[in-house]
């Protein structure tokens, strides 16, 4: 949105009356918006979704920034509140055991990303974590990690204390009210209709957690998640737990994670409360979960509490009574399979759908998060933008290809399966694979490419034919068992011979956008920071900032006539912004899976391609960033001078049906060159050693273009654009994205990582890669403002590594390379 209503002029209909819907509407008339109202098919305070039988466990610590300052909101939110002088969290802290070596590395990993986020935590000894939980045998455990300011929600009594604020603001609560279908007009929701008479609705918010799909099929919004049920069960009393807890408190000990076994503890007074992930996948149909009153009638305690598996629950059964020996002389006294659900990619789904304005998805949503989704969310409602960075859990992260039922239940089911699995971060799923692939899949194969996965895309990241450039002699860097997962020594060969001479990679998983009509210029010059204004042919590097200044997106813009741009976008989320913002003579289209693209770079580019064209390809007749549309051999081109990896070359662009004849062009013409094919890991290095960020880990919404390194891509002195009037009144940076090389030639970090300044933790790792041509690992961080020279430590698996800051660029400062 590139402007907000006033609050006041908000009519707000939320559906969901659970921890969400409530902690949304706390939110919303804490900003003036007090036309609230919040419908539920239930009754009031526990409706009978996930958050009536949520066990409450909060772990602030994960892989994800965003879900972490989620979840430190809620626990600050939460502590705060009260109901009948009961705290609505009580802080027991969390405890993760290790049993396996891996588990126990996979920890050490975990306070890394704890001291990134700002969480408290500490890794412990075997004797510590028997000292806060007495009942566990410590012969089993190698250690743990243990969080002080971690604990157990009471969600129900958040809901009744965040209701009660918010109808003191003026919000509505309506129980037994189901919602039968959504109103629109113009392609705007209009209100909201139930059983019980319809609801005029300016924004209509969807918090009906593993209801989602069925109040998006109303709406014409597809909802990608999945329900899926999840064993609890509660132990009978222990003789062991006795008096050691009130009824009101319920709890002492710190929530306990058994993952190796996929399986969770805490207190409920004199019992144990015990959650497993580790059955098969159980899957819920959305249309047919029984209505509140029908589940009652069925002896269910709510509609999102199914019926014990108890043949799914006897092997987790004596995984528990091995971990703890007091369990062997109870049983279980009652159980339940409780309904959640899970996204394909295991985050929430947020945001404002594209064909329905006015009609907003908080969905997937557990109750460690809630609050701070609902923050989040109710920013961006009334100030058009949330504070914190959304692209993880942005409904328009996905492709049209992931959004099929089948993808989001194969996914959503795997996700599930691996919620405690310790997971790479360069790990891709396994189905359904291939799913994406471009014309060059073939030979890439023939070439014995390594896939990874992303977007649904396969991305070769090296090839086996090139294993015999493998210098088996020189230096390397020294990778364990962690940083060699989806790694090979093949990865400095290509990166070496595209230095060296000329490699082709594929980049066709590149979003391409074009953008056509006779407003187009001056739309696109609305809605980026540098000059667009140039005669066709040429490109620029620009961004999309929002209206806070933060960098929603770096786009490679190329004019190839008056009315037409091809853009190089980021994501899905791209294009809905552009086209939210786009007037009626502005027209915007997606290319990408009808064309397909090939870097050609390295020093021999121009030896490779110019033979192939009667156009000139020289500097002086084609100079660098510029674009020219031709011929190469018998295939129509577009080709755009840019090098991503600081060598010579050009992106080249065909149609699809035309790229298996565009590679074999390009491969038989670089034979006696010496041209192979490069994979994405090499070009990761390369980039890295180049400076060259990438959106989405290297900046974000959260960073302005001064923080990021990006200045030279704004140009104040043209005219306004979206953005602009946040950066003339920025501060002075207090933190910069920093080149850092590590000190020994052999240490890599891989991303993520806390970065040490005076022995203070004082940022963290965004992206990281051994640079083959400077022979040292390249990490980029945001920290402080530190001169070139300093030194800093980077905790990598509980190591303190030496790292240098470094002076950008790190290679070929003065262009020469490319610019040849």
């Amino acid at each position: 949105m590139s402007s907000a209503p006033e609050p006041t002029a908000l009519k707000v209909v939320v559906i969901g009356a659970g921890i969400v819907g409530c902690s949304l509407a706390d939110e919303l008339t804490a900003r003036g918006v007090h036309d609230v109202t919040v419908l539920d098919q239930g009754p009031l305070p526990a409706p009978g979704g996930s958050t009536s039988h949520a066990p409450g466990l909060v772990f602030q610590t994960g892989p994800s920034k965003t879900l972490t300052a989620f979840a430190r909101y809620t626990v600050e939110k939460f502590s705060a509140l009260e109901v009948d002088g009961l705290s609505c969290f009580h802080p027991v802290g969390g405890l993760e055991l290790a049993t396996t070596p891996e588990r126990w590395a996979d920890l050490h990993r975990k306070a890394g990303w704890a001291a990134s986020w700002g969480v408290r935590g500490e890794l412990v000894s075997p004797a510590r974590c028997k000292e806060l939980w007495p009942l566990v045998d410590e012969s089993m455990i190698l250690g743990g990690f243990h969080t002080p300011d971690d604990g157990l929600a009471r969600a129900v009594l958040a809901s009744r204390a965040q209701l009660s604020r918010a109808r003191e603001r003026g919000a509505r609560f309506l129980e037994r009210h189901t919602v039968t279908g959504i109103e629109q007009a113009d392609g705007r929701v209009t209100g909201v209709v139930t059983d019980r008479g319809t609801f005029p609705a300016t924004h209509v918010v969807s918090a009906a957690g593993f209801w989602g799909p069925v109040i998006g099929r109303m709406a014409g919004v597809d909802v990608p998640l999945l329900p899926l049920a999840h064993q609890y069960a509660r132990t009978r009393p222990l003789p062991e737990l006795a008096g050691a807890n009130d009824s009101r408190t319920e709890a002492s000990k710190p929530i306990l994670r058994f993952q190796d076994r996929d399986l969770y503890f805490r207190e409920h007074t004199d019992r144990i409360g015990i959650g497993s992930y580790a059955h098969r996948p159980l899957p819920v149909d959305p249309f047919a979960v029984l209505p509140y009153d029908e589940a009652r009638a069925r002896a269910l305690d709510m509609p999102s509490s199914l019926p014990f598996t108890e043949e799914d629950w006897a092997p987790s059964w004596e995984d528990c009574r091995q971990l703890m020996p007091a369990l062997r002389h109870t049983e279980i006294e009652e159980g339940f399979n409780g309904v959640f659900s899970f996204t394909p990619d295991g985050m929430p789904v947020l945001g404002e759908a594209r064909a329905l304005r006015g009609f907003w998805l908080a969905e997937a949503v557990w109750v460690t998060h809630s609050a701070g989704v609902a923050k989040a969310v109710a920013e961006w409602m009334v100030d058009g933008h949330p504070a914190t960075d959304l692209h993880e859990c942005d409904l328009h992260r996905f492709e049209e290809a992931q959004r099929s039922p089948a993808y989001v239940r194969d996914r959503g089911a795997q996700q599930f399966v691996e919620v405690y699995d310790v997971i790479h971060p360069l790990q891709p799923m396994e189905r359904p694979r291939p799913l994406r692939v471009s014309p060059f899949h073939a030979r890439q194969q023939e070439l014995g490419a390594y896939f990874l996965e992303g977007g649904g895309w396969e991305r070769p990241h090296w090839y086996e034919a090139n294993a015999p450039l493998v210098d088996r002699t020189g230096p390397a860097e020294d990778r364990a068992p962690w940083s060699a997962r989806h790694w090979s020594p093949v990865v400095a060969a290509e990166a070496r011979a595209t230095r060296d001479r000329v490699a082709l990679y594929d980049m066709t998983p590149l979003r391409r956008l074009e953008v056509t009509g006779r407003g187009a210029l001056a739309f696109l010059q609305r809605m980026t920071t540098n000059n667009l204004a140039k005669k066709p042919g040429a490109v620029t590097y620009t961004l999309l900032l929002d209206e806070k200044g933060g960098v929603r997106s770096d786009l490679t813009v190329a004019r190839l006539a008056a009315d037409r741009f091809q853009i190089g976008a980021n994501s899905p989320a791209d294009q809905v912004w552009l086209e939210r913002h786009a007037p009626d003579d502005v027209h915007i289209r997606d290319i990408t899976s009808g064309t397909c693209c090939v870097g050609v770079w390295g020093p021999l580019a121009r030896a490779l391609v110019q033979p192939l064209t009667r156009d000139d390809f020289s500097h002086e007749g084609f100079g660098y960033f510029r674009a020219k549309e031709t011929h190469l051999g018998h295939v129509p081109v577009t080709a755009l001078r840019l090098s991503y990896v600081g060598e010579l070359g050009w992106e080249l662009y065909t149609t699809a049906d035309l790229g298996l004849r565009l590679w074999d062009t390009l491969w038989e013409a670089g034979r006696e060159l010496g041209v192979i094919a490069a994979g994405r890991s090499a070009f990761n290095s390369l980039r890295l050693e180049k400076g060259y960020r990438a959106w989405g880990l290297d900046m974000t919404e959260e960073h302005s273009p001064y923080e990021a390194g990006l200045g030279f891509a704004v140009r104040m002195d043209r005219g306004d654009f979206l953005g602009r009037t946040a950066l003339e009144h920025l501060p002075p940076p207090e933190r910069r994205l920093t080149a850092l090389l590590l000190d020994d030639p052999s240490a890599v970090v891989l991303g993520k990582e806390p970065v040490y300044v005076d022995g203070a933790p004082s940022g963290h790792v965004t992206s990281a890669a051994y640079g083959y041509t400077l022979g040292r690992c390249v990490a980029y961080a945001w920290l402080p403002p530190l001169p070139a020279g300093s030194a800093v430590h980077i905790e990598y698996f509980g190591e303190k590594v030496p790292a240098t800051v470094a002076e950008e660029p790190l290679f070929d400062p003065k262009m020469d390379r490319i610019r040849r």
